[in-house]
């Protein structure tokens, strides 16, 4: 991943008891369902997995989002990868 000058590039993400997760730096909520989130943010894609989970707040033009429910699972999906990206996302374009 190849840095721009005067681009910085800023990720917080803050989780409160497994039912509370607030993280900045999102540019867009690729889709969502009540067990599964995919967030594209400046450092790539979140995926988000739990049970019962649902937006509280979303502000794109600040670049955050909460979401509550009961997380299981954060991880960032690697788009060039093979394997489990590549069936997460096929399952996104279905």
């Amino acid at each position: 991943m190849v840095e721009q000058p005067g681009k910085v590039k800023r990720q917080e993400i803050k989780m409160l008891n497994r039912k509370l997760l607030e993280v900045s730096g999102v540019l867009n909520v690729e889709s969502f369902d009540s067990e599964e989130f995919l967030l594209e943010t400046e450092c790539g894609y979140l995926m988000i997995k739990g049970q019962n989970l649902h937006i509280k707040n979303l502000s794109l033009e600040q670049g955050l989002v909460a979401i509550e429910g009961y997380v299981n699972e954060l991880a960032y999906v690697d788009t060039n990868s093979q394997g489990k990206t590549k069936g997460f996302l096929s399952k996104l374009f279905k």
